[in-house]
């Protein structure tokens, strides 16, 4: 459990990510991408959520120390979060929504594939590269900088 000051308490056990637009684009994962999730696999579950338009997850995936889970539409997204709860969830776009309001903590990743405004007001915090979500899930002081009140 992270006690951030004048946030309040953060007990996150997984990290969800959406793939196309958060994680990867157009189903691939940078390959500076996959260390980073092994490192994050290390200290939580890592899942990954996706409907894999692109036919890639387990390619992408497969070797990694990461959980794949499938999913049509934003429903099927959040109901699959709920059972890794409590949880930090990662996305970018409107079927990402209520995954992000009913995540313990909640990232926007607004990057090459952009992001939906209601993905933006869904999240605690905005980044432009999913990499500095992982840092600062990974360094504990990164996140207490940010949301400290």
């Amino acid at each position: 459990m992270l006690n951030v000051p004048n946030y309040g308490n953060v007990d996150i056990k997984s990290i969800i990510f959406d793939l196309n637009g958060t994680l990867g684009e157009r189903g691939r994962v940078d390959e500076e991408v996959k260390p980073l999730l092994e490192r994050l696999a290390d200290k939580y579950t890592v899942v990954v959520i996706s409907s894999d338009t692109f036919g890639t997850l387990e390619e992408e995936l497969g070797a990694l120390p990461v959980r794949i889970e499938r999913a049509s539409n934003a429903a099927e997204k959040v109901e699959i979060a709920r059972g890794y709860a409590p949880y930090a969830a990662v996305g970018n776009g409107n079927n990402d929504v209520a995954m992000l309001e009913e995540a313990e903590l909640a990232f926007c990743v607004i990057g090459k594939e952009g992001a939906t405004v209601d993905a933006l007001l869904a999240s605690d915090i905005v980044v432009t590269d999913v990499r500095d979500a992982i840092a600062m899930l990974l360094d504990e002081k990164k996140l207490i900088a940010t949301l400290r009140g």
